[in-house]
């Protein structure tokens, strides 16, 4: 009997590591499934950050930028039209009516029909000029029924000069007049305020200047 008791306690000292050792590789096999699901959604999202589209911006930014006129030109070229077509107003009604009668001082209506058309008119022919400084040319935009569009390139440009009549320093505006080598690419920029109808011509005088160089 007391050789069986030490060769038990020996039996049972030898399996207790066993059993650790045991615990232990399940511990760790357990462990491993944890960790993979954990990793998926990280291998996830750095698969579809280069799949974003760049470079939008940049494509955005090469269409011109336009720069309409200021209000000024459109008071100025309504004032005119009032005046000319009151005045035609006046006479149509005034004279006929004085000489032949009453009835015939209707005609004061067809240059008052005139005037409320023009009034429209002016606007929407405003509204249609602007022009647009692009990295090798000008570009100029008017007209109403028929577009016109004028491409004045930079290294063409001979002679740029700003004018400015009685009625437009009135009223504080100037036009920018662009002579070329070419009269049909001749261009005019009307009803600018005078800052930046100098800056206008300073700047196309040097591009043209530098442009001219390098051809």
């Amino acid at each position: 009997m007391e050789t069986g008791n030490p060769h038990d306690a020996g039996t049972a000292g030898q399996e207790r590591p066993a059993e650790a050792t045991a615990t232990t590789t399940t511990t760790g096999t357990t462990a491993g499934p944890a960790a993979g699901p954990a990793a998926g959604p990280a291998a996830t999202t750095e698969a579809v950050e280069p799949v974003v589209p760049s470079g939008t911006p940049a494509a955005a930014g090469g269409e011109p930028k336009w720069i309409a006129l200021p209000p000024g030109l459109l008071k100025v070229r309504r004032l005119m039209l009032v005046v000319w077509l009151g005045l035609l107003t006046l006479a149509a009604g005034l004279v006929p009516g004085l000489l032949a009668g009453p009835g015939w001082a209707a005609f004061a209506l067809l240059p008052l029909a005139l005037l409320v058309w023009g009034w429209v008119m002016l606007e929407r022919n405003w509204r249609s000029w602007r022009y647009a400084e692009r990295s090798d040319d000008l570009l100029i935009s008017r007209g109403v029924l028929w577009r016109q569009e004028t491409v004045v390139p930079y290294g063409r440009m001979q002679l740029v000069e700003v004018t400015s009549g009685p009625l437009e320093r009135h009223f504080g505006l100037a036009s920018v007049q662009l002579h070329t080598a070419a009269a049909a690419t001749d261009a005019t920029i009307p009803g600018l305020v005078p800052a930046e109808a100098e800056r206008l011509r300073d700047r196309l005088t040097e591009l043209g200047e530098a442009r001219s160089a390098g051809l």
